[in-house]
């Protein structure tokens, strides 16, 4: 799963792993890739997320990861 936060809460976007070939599956993950590429170039950090362990800060997709959270740029004021 890729979560996205915003002001509005968080957006998702999930896949299944194990449904490899898949076109709906593919589809879901490209179109994480493509969210996931779009918010870092904007300076959002990426943090990959298993359970269990501590949050591991990626500068790539995974999209092996059970979990990825996407934070946005802090901007103050």
């Amino acid at each position: 799963m890729l979560r996205v936060m915003s002001r509005r809460g968080d957006d998702r976007v999930t896949w299944d792993e194990q449904k490899e070939g898949d076109p709906e599956a593919t589809a879901a993950i490209r179109e994480a890739e493509r969210i996931f590429a779009q918010e870092r170039a904007k300076g959002a950090s990426a943090f990959r997320l298993d359970p269990g362990k501590p949050a591991q800060r990626i500068e790539d997709f995974d999209q092996t990861a059970e979990q990825i959270v996407l934070v946005p740029r802090v901007v103050g004021g």
